[in-house]
């Protein structure tokens, strides 16, 4: 992991809890002011829990120290009990002086049982995804920019069937969607469509890694062969919750962009983890570019779909300099 996303992370995590506990300090002020019961109460049991320690280290007896201890606990949770109650009773949520972490399972620590939390390793392959998509200078399409008038007749009505599927692929999106194998001519809207899920997929926290086939493949490359072995963009094409390749077949055919696509493919399918891949090639132009057991994932084990019609982008320039 980049020391640098790591240390990112971790601020964004400190910064949490810090907020966290300013908010719940914050609103016992508010409450004290409201409801002075509930600060007499609250009182209460600051003063049980110091009575506690006092007991442990002063009592010899165990058993006594026990039951005192149990006691105490007791008188604490009951005290507990009639905060909620005046809370409840005064219009509030019952756990509105709880801190309220972000996390509950680490409580914005970043660590539990001693490794590191699962929100941690998301926040940091959600930061590295970010990097990595402002290195790909494309700006995040929406579904709402999509202009269906494009396409005409039967087109049409194939693209609408695609456009609400992606659309409702990307509001319902968990990291173990399907794949999707996105096929047709150039200026079909491959691209605007895969960036909207983008878009949406990011908008729900998720994280996303998005860029042209050749971009990862190059810069796994580099990553491969270079001296420092530093894995940031291998790391997260494997574990990014959505990954989406533009523009497959645009790269050069080597055994290294081969067998590096065929892992990126394999072993995403084999976590169930979903991938977008987008391409001007059709069932044909797969199968002759790329090694059987490349062709036959993406064309069995992807939800498919031709993009058809008539290139938009032409469309746009002729409607642009059309005379009125």
């Amino acid at each position: 992991m980049n020391a640098e996303i790591f240390e990112k992370a971790q601020l964004i995590i400190q910064s949490r809890r810090r907020n966290a506990v300013i908010e719940s300090e914050r609103r016992i002020n508010e409450i004290n002011n409201i409801i002075p019961e509930i600060k007499v109460i609250n009182d209460t049991i600051f003063n049980t829990g110091q009575e506690a320690v006092k007991t442990v280290f002063a009592e010899k007896d165990r058993n006594i120290q026990k039951q005192k201890i149990e006691k105490l606990k007791q008188d604490n949770l009951e005290a507990q009990a009639v905060s909620r109650q005046l809370l409840v009773s005064n219009g509030y949520p019952a756990d509105y002086l709880d801190i309220h972490y972000t996390c509950k399972k680490c409580n914005d620590t970043g660590y539990y049982n001693n490794s590191m939390c699962e929100c941690f390793t998301k926040l940091c392959g959600k930061l590295e995804a970010n990097e990595i998509n402002k290195r790909s200078h494309l700006e995040l399409s929406s579904f709402e920019t999509f202009d269906l008038s494009y396409y005409k007749e039967k087109d049409y009505f194939t693209m609408k069937k695609h456009f609400d599927f992606l659309k409702g692929y990307a509001e319902n999106f968990t990291p173990h969607s399907n794949s999707l194998f996105i096929f047709g001519n150039t200026g079909l809207g491959k691209t605007h469509l895969s960036l909207a899920v983008a878009n949406k997929v990011l908008e729900k926290g998720y994280s996303v890694v998005y860029d042209s086939t050749i971009n990862i493949l190059k810069e796994m490359e580099k990553e491969h062969f270079s001296r420092e072995h530093n894995s940031e963009m291998t790391d997260s094409v494997i574990e990014t919750d959505l990954l989406i390749l533009d523009d497959l077949g645009t790269e050069h055919s080597t055994p290294f962009y081969n067998s590096t696509l065929y892992n990126i493919i394999n072993t995403r399918l084999n976590r169930k983890m979903p991938t977008i891949i987008s391409t001007n090639l059709d069932y044909n132009g797969i199968r002759k570019r790329y090694e059987a057991r490349i062709a036959s994932r993406l064309t069995t084990l992807y939800v498919n779909m031709n993009f058809v019609g008539s290139d938009v982008r032409l469309q746009r320039i002729y409607k642009k300099n059309r005379p009125e």
